[in-house]
């Protein structure tokens, strides 16, 4: 297993929709194995391929206190979702930053697991939220862009002078 260069909002290749994975391969297990890894070390409770310059629909969870219970998602799809919640999120893609974000309170997501079988899981509460979060990260989106205008151009001149004082 190895660690993996984490993106850095607002890198343009955190903008580029993944694609779907058309066989589930040793080479996509070893990139779960991988992403886990470079998520647990980070350290990060979710972790989607995009954010690592890997631009296939894969995306690895854990919400659990002993990191003992990782989720891989290949070709995830929400396919029912219910209610709404707003609630603090956070990014391995945007560190230090912080911010609300309303999500569904409740999701279905359908998706394969590493042996290519079909799935399918109900989740509310942390797993809900980073099942949204990291989709969007799969879709082109970082939590980022659900904030106004104003705070999503702080954030970027933050994040570039973060990048200037650790170059």
């Amino acid at each position: 297993m190895a660690l993996l260069p984490i993106l850095r909002f607002p890198d343009p290749r955190l903008k580029k929709v993944a694609l779907p994975i058309t066989n589930v391969d040793n080479g996509i297990r070893r990139l779960a194995a991988d992403m886990a890894e470079t998520m647990y070390e980070a350290p990060g409770i979710g972790l989607a391929a995009t954010q690592v310059d890997v631009h296939k629909r894969l995306m690895v969870i854990d919400v659990s206190e002993e990191k003992n219970a990782l989720c891989v998602f290949i070709n995830p799809e929400i396919v029912n979702q219910a209610g709404s919640e707003t609630g603090e999120e956070g990014c391995l893609s945007v560190p230090g930053i912080y911010d609300k974000v309303e999500r569904a309170a409740e999701v279905t997501v359908r998706y394969l697991d590493l042996d290519g079988k079909p799935q399918q899981l109900a989740a509310d509460g942390l797993l809900a939220v980073c099942i949204q979060h990291e989709i969007d990260h799969l879709n082109g989106k970082v939590f980022v862009d659900h904030l106004s205008q104003l705070k999503q151009t702080r954030i970027r001149n933050k994040m570039a002078k973060q990048a200037r004082v650790t170059a």
